[in-house]
């Protein structure tokens, strides 16, 4: 069924955005090669937003499959692109961020907060997951006058073909999730 490929927090239900997501992960086990590695994955959401006037899809997967999915994500994007006329469709996993103990909150949680809960954490690593198959290579954060920040990403140049034409696409999914500007680059390291 359609919502076979979508497992949410008890109680929710997945909307009919979700459900379109799953059906065709769904049709793309049945009748594509990905068959063996899509058995046993599934996905926890999706989200639909707005790029410069185009559509991008955000999926959102368990942190444990994150690495399957990665096997087969320049495929299953290409495919799944291909089913949603042209949109563009990144994966992410769906992490959790803890807050920061304060003083306030008596020691609810017994265990000490790991740091992959922590904020900056999770940031990073939707980024991560964001810029795959690139890879991030370096950071540079540049902190304006008027106190905000703009984060400037430096990807391998080895594939600036590939993502190249959706790097306006990773801003703005980042900017969606995390409410942080980042810039794209390609940097000529010269050794």
């Amino acid at each position: 069924s359609a919502s076979a490929k979508i497992v949410k927090p008890q109680g929710e239900k997945p909307d009919e955005f979700e459900q379109s997501i799953s059906q065709a992960l769904l049709e793309l086990e049945m009748n594509s090669d990905l068959k063996q590695q899509l058995r046993e994955l599934y996905i926890t959401g999706a989200k639909e937003i707005d790029v410069a006037g185009k559509k991008a899809i955000i999926i959102f997967v368990p942190v444990p499959q994150l690495r399957s999915y990665q096997k087969i994500q320049t495929r299953l994007v290409r495919e799944l692109e291909k089913k949603f006329s042209g949109k563009h469709v990144v994966f992410i996993a769906q992490r959790r961020i803890l807050p920061k103990p304060t003083r306030k909150t008596r020691r609810k949680n017994k265990q000490k907060r790991p740091i992959s809960r922590t904020l900056t954490s999770v940031h990073d690593a939707i980024l991560d997951d964001l810029t795959f198959p690139a890879e991030i290579v370096g950071k540079r954060i540049r902190i304006k006058l008027d106190g905000s920040r703009l984060i400037k990403v430096h990807l391998d140049k080895t594939q600036q073909t590939n993502i190249e034409h959706k790097l306006d696409t990773f801003g703005a999914v980042y900017k969606k999730l995390t409410g942080k500007d980042v810039n794209f680059e390609f940097p000529e390291y010269v050794l």
